[in-house]
């Protein structure tokens, strides 16, 4: 079986990250994306165990000393972390896989993970990002201040990866990112395995003139 291919998806809050993914999956549903632990709370429409793992801190600490997490990061105030044996095991089935983390979560995947494919999603203006934060309505002004504040370092990591997206007009950053996609299961070695069965045909079948 072809093993399924890691994908990491970082941005600054309010760039347009989690929407773009979504909207990639819904296009694209074979594509797994990992659901992550944290200890914040959780938000108005938000799922346990379908948008995060909503844990408490002691039981996340826990998990750190099991080391149960192939990375985590304490964001404002809060752990964020992703389960080890969870991408294991999608990876093996052969289904592709998307961590939705940030970049010091992308560093510890990395490490890890050197096969790892890595998108970085810029917003095309620091006001738009401002507005956007604003715009959406879930995060108090003062944790949205400290978001901004936050932005600039974010930012600061994007030559880090392997790709760069600027979501100004969704339609073709959402197409861009798909393309990152469609041309990842297109690279030879994976297409040698995907087409074992075709490609021994043609090349190994004789044909008469």
């Amino acid at each position: 079986m072809i093993r399924g291919q890691l994908y990491v998806v970082s941005a600054p809050s309010g760039a347009g990250k989690t929407s773009l993914i979504k909207a990639l999956r819904a296009r694209m549903p074979e594509i797994g994306l990992s659901v992550s632990h944290t200890t914040r709370p959780m938000r108005p429409g938000e799922e346990n165990g379908v948008h995060y793992h909503f844990v408490d801190v002691a039981t996340f600490e826990a998990m750190i000393a099991a080391g149960a997490f192939v990375e985590h990061a304490r964001v404002f105030d809060n752990y964020y972390g992703t389960s080890k044996a969870a991408i294991s095991a999608v990876l093996a089935s052969g289904r592709d896989l998307i961590l939705e983390i940030d970049w010091q979560g992308a560093e510890q995947v990395r490490a890890q993970f050197p096969d790892v494919i890595s998108v970085f999603i810029l917003p095309p203006s620091r006001e738009a990002l401002r507005e956007r934060l604003f715009g959406r309505g879930q995060d108090a002004a003062d944790v949205i201040a400290r978001r901004l504040a936050e932005a600039t370092l974010e930012m600061r990591q994007h030559p880090h990866y392997d790709y760069l997206i600027i979501n100004e007009d969704f339609s073709v950053a959402l197409e861009q990112l798909g393309c990152i996609f469609t041309g990842s299961r297109l690279r030879m070695a994976r297409q040698i395995e995907a087409e074992r069965n075709r490609l021994e045909n043609l090349l190994n079948t004789p044909e008469n003139p």
